[in-house]
């Protein structure tokens, strides 16, 4: 990414889809039975699909979808935030933490900054959001600039080397000498090894069997050395994929086995490095899961094109949907893994082409992610923010907010957003089970190919097929 991603909290309000505004919270009756009826459930498997695809499932064989947005970066995240998104008729919440805030010295945690968490996680349960927990650092930690974000001081060993920022240009601290030493430290020193596994095992003790947990995105835009000239992409790719090789396949097997030692029934997520965005295919091991049952091990790539978050508009000439779309693929396929995209979205969605990037991503992750979370839950009138301050989904991200299946009885077949009309194809399973679909109260929904029952409230709609049909389509819109 190129540049930072900032972001305020502004005026609360109620997100609007497709011209249709959600309840707004004074006229909710009881938001916690709301909640509770739009609650997001906690997937217990998978099922590959035809195509490759592995997607999450309930525990009666659903197909889950969950998508969502990051919040909690900045600390500034409300409950208000955490019940627009539900009302807004999403699941998922990325919630970013920081090794450096919550033990700020080696093994004294910060009992307000553990309150914090738990009480976001709370404010997820309350709602019916499922919440992944994101261990996160830019530039590796406040040492480098990073703020209250990242690896803490006392973890920081940069063997005195240089660090000069560039203002313009935050990413390209990552290739500074001493920010590149300390990389190499935390990946092989065995002192700094243990206390990071202490440090997760110790955060996963304290959160487990929470309601809203699905899991842990295990390291957020993991980076390390490189080796010559990191302006040359074939320097950048081999530094990539001897790290995801060597280094940082052994720390997420550290980190898998720090989790498991206190929690059996989370997800974890491994990310590749950010150069997947480049087109640059992933180098990761397969993982193996201690836990007993099946595996519950994901896979979290970011989405973001590196000219577009260097302030450019987007170009759609350049063909980067297509090749990140492609550089993604093999790897999931290979191991049968769920894709939650993690991050995604430009840095301003109401410019020409970043409108036209917003609405090519959503599309093509209908095509390969079991779930997302955009960047980022906040209100303003520019920059990440996904919500305009009257409450409105930001112009340009408008596909964002599009319907959707939370829970489908059935096999996805395709899934479409044009010009407000949203339209789900899929094959029904056999046994009859209910599908439900995230739309605005008031907005028309239709159902053909078969008869059915639906059922409508509180931005859900749940669908009951009768019959045996071979496909369904339905279209939410007007």
């Amino acid at each position: 990414m190129r540049v930072r991603r900032t972001a305020a909290a502004l005026a609360l309000a109620t997100a609007t889809v497709l011209g249709a505004t959600c309840a707004p919270p004074a006229l909710a009756a009881d938001r916690q039975a709301q909640g509770a009826l739009q609650r997001a459930e906690f997937p217990t498997g998978t099922r590959t699909l035809a195509d490759g695809r592995t997607l999450f499932t309930a525990a009666d064989g659903r197909v889950l979808q969950l998508r969502g947005f990051n919040v909690d970066k900045y600390g500034e995240t409300t409950e208000a935030d955490l019940r627009e998104i539900a009302a807004s008729g999403f699941t998922l919440v990325r919630v970013a933490v920081s090794w450096t805030r919550l033990e700020p010295a080696r093994g004294h945690y910060d009992q307000t900054e553990l309150a914090e968490l738990h009480r976001v996680l709370d404010w997820a349960e309350k709602y019916g959001l499922l919440a992944v927990v994101d261990f996160h650092q830019d530039v590796y930690g406040p040492r480098f600039g990073g703020g209250t974000n990242g690896i803490p001081e006392w973890a920081t060993r940069d063997d005195g080397l240089p660090f000069v920022p560039d203002p313009d240009d935050w990413f390209a601290g990552y290739f500074q000498p001493a920010v590149q030493a300390a990389f190499r430290h935390l990946y092989d020193d065995a002192d700094l090894r243990r206390w990071q596994s202490d440090f997760y095992t110790t955060i996963a003790r304290e959160l487990r069997g929470h309601r809203a947990l699905l899991g842990y995105d295990l390291f957020n835009e993991p980076f390390g050395p490189v080796d010559g000239d990191p302006s040359d992409p074939a320097v950048l790719a081999a530094a990539s994929a001897a790290l995801e090789q060597g280094r940082l396949a052994d720390m997420y097997r550290r980190l898998i086995a720090a989790v498991r030692r206190v929690d059996s029934r989370s997800w974890l997520f491994v990310e590749p490095t950010v150069l997947v965005g480049q087109g640059v295919p992933t180098q990761l091991p397969g993982f193996a899961d201690p836990r007993p049952g099946g595996d519950r091990i994901g896979y979290a790539p970011h989405f973001y094109d590196t000219a577009v978050e260097a302030g450019r508009d987007w170009d759609p000439a350049g063909g980067f949907v297509e090749a990140y779309t492609a550089a993604i693929t093999a790897y999931p396929q290979a191991h049968r893994l769920p894709v939650l995209v993690g991050e995604w979205g430009p840095p301003d969605s109401r410019t020409p082409g970043n409108t036209e990037l917003v609405r090519r991503q959503t599309a093509a992750m209908t095509t390969f992610a079991a779930g997302w979370t955009m960047w980022y839950w906040c209100h303003g009138n520019g920059g990440y923010c996904a919500v305009t301050p009257d409450g409105r989904p930001a112009p340009g991200s408008e596909p964002a907010f599009a319907p959707y299946a939370t829970a489908l009885a059935g096999t996805p077949v395709s899934e479409s957003y044009h010009d407000g009309v949203w339209t789900l194809v899929f094959a029904p399973d056999r046994a009859p089970g209910r599908t439900a679909v995230a739309v605005p109260d008031g907005v028309p929904l239709t159902v053909t190919g078969a008869r059915s029952v639906v059922h409508r409230a509180a931005g859900r709609a749940w669908i009951l097929l009768t019959g045996n049909p071979a496909t369904v389509v339905v279209t939410a819109g007007r």
